[in-house]
């Protein structure tokens, strides 16, 4: 990012970006960048936006191929295409790009052994965007905040991490709230964030698992259904049950191995704070209970994918297995 930021500074732009990863909040705030860089914010003849699955290479190439009007460069901007992740001509032709046109590539996923792929990593800038560390959120919510003329007390901030999460576009949506709730005052409190922050669903997957491990079926149930009444599909809460459960095993080994807080913290991409209770989840569990349940997440995601088991009560059997 500071190499993106770096070049709208100096000026001295690639011909090709590509912005990839998780994050999508900073995937859409770097891509609008880049287009207020390169051409004006009101130019529809230099610019063209392609998003999904099925855009047709040839007419990109023959845009591409078309000198700009009355600006320096044409703008090709393709989202969520499933091209670093396919065979196609566009790893060719990108070798041989005329200099008036620019193409940046947004994308969730891609394959490193892409054609290209790797066209982009010799010829423009490639830059993944991953979720960020509790430091940087920290940082970057204090610096919004300061733009409101608001504090926020470190009690709340973890708070408010603990409850949304590491999801930029989602605190950004929950920090909104809490603006508009403290409004008049100068700092935003521990209530304010239990007023009104919405609890992320990865929360909701913890305090399942936490109903679970201390064998409170009816509550981690009671979690399930709410999961699915918030139109969760049941093989996305099955994902998340692994991660979960994973991250618990994670922890409670790098603990018995000596580590500190903060080391686990690092090597489990964790908040510091957060540590503490995944510990404590952790002891409720032997390690071969974690990996048994693991197991059998991946049993049960494979009958569902063959269709001997239904996704739904896949899950519920799981829930009521480990709670009983």
């Amino acid at each position: 990012m500071k190499s993106i930021n770096e070049d709208i500074k100096t000026k001295n732009f690639k011909q090709i970006y590509l912005l990839y990863g998780e994050e999508a909040y900073l995937k859409r705030i770097y891509k609008e960048k880049l287009r207020n860089a390169l051409v004006e914010k009101d130019d529809t003849m230099n610019y063209n936006y392609f998003a999904g699955k099925g855009i047709s290479i040839p007419k990109v190439i023959s845009i591409s191929e078309t000198m700009p009007f009355f600006a320096e460069c044409r703008l090709i901007v393709i989202e969520n295409s499933g091209f670093f992740k396919s065979a196609n001509d566009l790893g060719d032709y990108m070798k041989e790009l005329p200099e008036t046109t620019c193409f940046v590539f947004v994308e969730e996923a891609v394959d490193k052994r892409n054609r290209l792929y790797k066209t982009v990593k010799e010829k423009g800038r490639i830059v993944e965007m991953t979720r960020q560390d509790s430091k940087t959120l920290g940082t970057w919510i204090l610096s919004k905040l300061k733009a409101e003329n608001k504090n926020i007390t470190r009690a709340a901030l973890e708070l408010f991490l603990s409850m949304v999460g590491d999801d930029m576009e989602q605190l950004e949506k929950e920090l909104e709230k809490l603006l508009c709730y403290s409004m008049g005052r100068d700092s935003v409190t521990p209530e304010d964030v239990q007023a009104v922050c919405t609890v992320t669903i990865t929360n909701k997957i913890f305090d399942m698992i936490a109903a679970v491990a201390e064998k409170k079926k009816e509550q981690a149930l009671h979690l399930y259904y709410d999961l699915l009444s918030l139109k969760e599909p049941p093989m996305r809460i099955l994902f998340l049950i692994v991660r979960q459960f994973h991250l618990l095993l994670q922890v409670k080994e790098l603990k018995r191995l000596g580590r500190d807080n903060k080391e686990i913290a690092q090597k489990t991409s964790l908040a510091p704070f957060l540590v503490g209770k995944y510990l404590n989840q952790a002891t409720r569990f032997t390690k071969q209970q974690l990996m048994a349940a693991l197991q059998d997440c991946i049993d049960t995601e494979e009958m569902v994918k063959q269709g001997r088991l239904n996704d739904k009560i896949g899950v519920e059997m799981l829930i009521v297995k480990y709670s009983e």
